[in-house]
C-alpha cells in the first residue's frame, strides 16, 4: 500500500528534542509530519525515573506537549514508523517511509482485554528487558497514544486470535501490513536520538553474566513508579534489596575501542541515581568509580551536594574487571589512581554508566549527509541533525536544540 502526503517539515523521531521541534514548527503555521519507530512518543525521556534540573517525573514535561499535540491540527504522527530513503534537496525533499504492522488499530480504548487472552511473555522494551510483558501489550500506562500493540511473533498465531476474539471494539486488525509512504516535504529535521553503548562489547565486565550487573539506564527503571519493581531498588537477581552498590563510571566511553568521546550527562546520572538510593535503599553504602566527574555548566552545583550530603564514597580509579561470583556479588578489580595501588572490591550490585551513542552512528541517514568520527551529524543546509544526534545533550539543552531545529527547517524551505 502507496500513500501520498505533503507537509511543509517532516521530523523524524519523536523525543525530546523531536517534539520540541515539530511543535515548535506547527505553532509558527507549519505543516509537519512526525515520524517515530517505537509505537508511541517521548523517547528514552519516557523512560526516565526523574530528569534535571529539577529532578522531576519526565511526564511532568512530556504532558505538556503531548496536550500541546493534541490541540495543534498542523501535526501529524505516524507511529511503527522508519525513513527508508530521502531524495532531492532543500526546499524539495521525497522522503520513503516504512510503517511497520501494529495490529490494533485507532478503535482500540486501552481496555486491556487482549492482554488478558493471550499467554505468551516478550521481553518488555520499555524496561529495557528486566521483566516480561504479556505480548498483546500498552508500551506503558501513559503512553501517546494511549494504543495497545500486537507483537509480531503473535500476529498469526492462536494467540492472536485469541486477542482479534477478546477486542470487543475490533480493533485488533490480524491483516495489518507494513505499508510504504511518500512525503512531500521542504525540510528533514532529524532527531532519531541516542542508544545505550552495548555494555555486552565490553568483554571484561562480563555483563550478561549476572542479573544484579546493570546499566544506568536499567537503574532508571528500577527506580521508577511504573518500572518493573513497582519504584523499590531491589537486586534482578534476588528481589532484595541492594547492601552495596557500585557505579562504574565512563563505562565504554572515553576509550579508543569503544567510544572515545565523552558523553556529558553519564557523571550525572550516577550522581542522580545515587540520591534515588538513598531514598530508597537508604541502608545501601554507595561507591563511585570515576577517572574525573563532570558535571557540566551549572550541575556543579549538584556534584557538590551530593558530594556535602554524604553516604556516597568517590574513589578515582579505572575499574579493569567485574567477575560475578556465585552467591550472586561481583567483585570488581582495579587500580586507585590516586593512591597508585591495585585493589578489589565487592558489591552485591553493580551499575555500569554506559555512554550515549548517536543512533545516526548505528543507521546512518539515507540520504548525503556527512558526519564527525564519531557518527554525529554536521551541519546540512536541508537536512538539520537536532538533540543526541548532534551532539551529547541533557533534555534542558535537547529543547533549546529543538527550538533552533524547527527555525532552521523553516528558513530551509524558502
Amino acid at each position: 500500500m502507496t500513500d501520498d502526503k505533503k507537509a511543509s517539515i517532516l521530523v523524524v523521531g519523536g523525543g525530546i528534542s523531536g517534539l520540541t521541534a515539530a511543535l515548535e514548527a506547527a505553532e509558527a503555521g507549519q505543516k509537519v509530519m512526525l515520524v517515530e519507530k517505537n509505537p508511541y512518543l517521548g523517547g528514552r525521556v519516557a523512560q526516565l525515573h526523574n530528569y534535571f534540573p529539577k529532578l522531576c517525573p519526565p511526564l511532568c514535561g512530556l504532558e505538556i506537549n503531548f496536550k500541546r499535540l493534541k490541540a495543534n491540527p498542523d501535526v501529524e504522527i505516524i507511529t511503527t514508523a522508519e525513513v527508508a530513503a530521502i531524495e532531492g534537496g532543500p526546499g524539495a525533499y521525497t522522503v520513503k517511509v516504512k510503517k511497520s504492522p501494529r495490529f490494533v488499530n485507532e478503535k482500540c480504548t486501552a481496555c486491556g482485554k487482549c492482554a488478558e487472552a493471550v499467554d505468551a511473555l516478550i521481553d518488555n522494551p520499555f524496561n529495557y528487558g528486566l521483566d516480561k510483558i504479556k505480548a498483546a501489550y500498552l508500551p506503558h500506562g501513559l503512553a501517546f497514544p494511549l494504543r495497545y500493540v500486537l507483537d509480531p511473533s503473535i500476529a498469526s498465531t492462536e494467540d492472536g486470535k485469541k486477542a482479534q476474539e477478546a477486542c470487543p471494539y475490533g480493533a485488533v486488525d490480524l491483516d495489518d501490513k507494513e505499508q510504504e509512504l511518500t512525503l512531500e516535504v521542504s525540510a528533514v529535521v532529524w532527531a532519531a536520538g541516542w542508544s545505550p553503548y552495548d555494555a555486552h562489547k565490553l568483554e571484561n565486565y562480563n555483563y550478561g553474566q549476572s542479573p544484579n550487573l546493570i546499566t544506568n539506564v536499567q537503574m532508571e527503571r528500577l527506580a521508577a513508579v511504573n518500572g518493573p519493581t513497582g519504584g523499590k531498588i531491589l537486586r534482578p537477581g534476588d528481589g532484595k534489596p541492594p547492601e552495596s552498590v557500585a557505579f562504574i563510571q565512563c563505562a565504554g566511553s572515553r576509550d579508543e575501542n569503544h567510544l572515545p568521546f565523552c558523553s556529558t550527562v553519564c557523571c550525572l546520572a550516577s550522581l542522580k541515581q545515587t540520591t534515588y538510593l538513598r531514598e530508597k535503599a537508604p541502608e545501601a553504602k554507595i561507591t563511585i568509580y570515576f577517572i574525573d566527574i563532570r558535571a557540566m555548566d551549572r550541575n556543579e552545583d549538584f556534584y557538590s551536594k551530593v558530594k556535602a550530603e554524604g553516604g556516597v564514597t568517590f574513589v578515582k580509579s579505572k575499574i579493569a574487571k567485574i567477575t560475578p561470583a556465585a552467591d550472586g556479588k561481583l567483585l570488581l578489580e582495579g587500580e586507585d589512581t590516586e593512591g597508585g595501588r591495585k585493589f578489589e572490591a565487592e558489591h552485591d550490585l553493580v551499575v555500569l554508566a554506559t555512554g550515549m551513542q548517536p543512533n545516526t552512528a548505528l543507521n546512518p541517514i539515507p540520504a548525503e549527509v556527512s558526519y564527525d568520527d564519531y557518527g554525529f551529524v554536521l551541519p546540512h543546509p536541508g537536512i538539520i541533525g537536532v538533540g543526541t544526534v548532534r551532539r551529547p545533550s541533557e533534555v534542558v539543552s535537547c529543547t533549546q536544540d529543538g527550538t533552533a531545529a524547527a527555525l532552521k527547517a523553516m528558513q530551509a524551505g524558502r
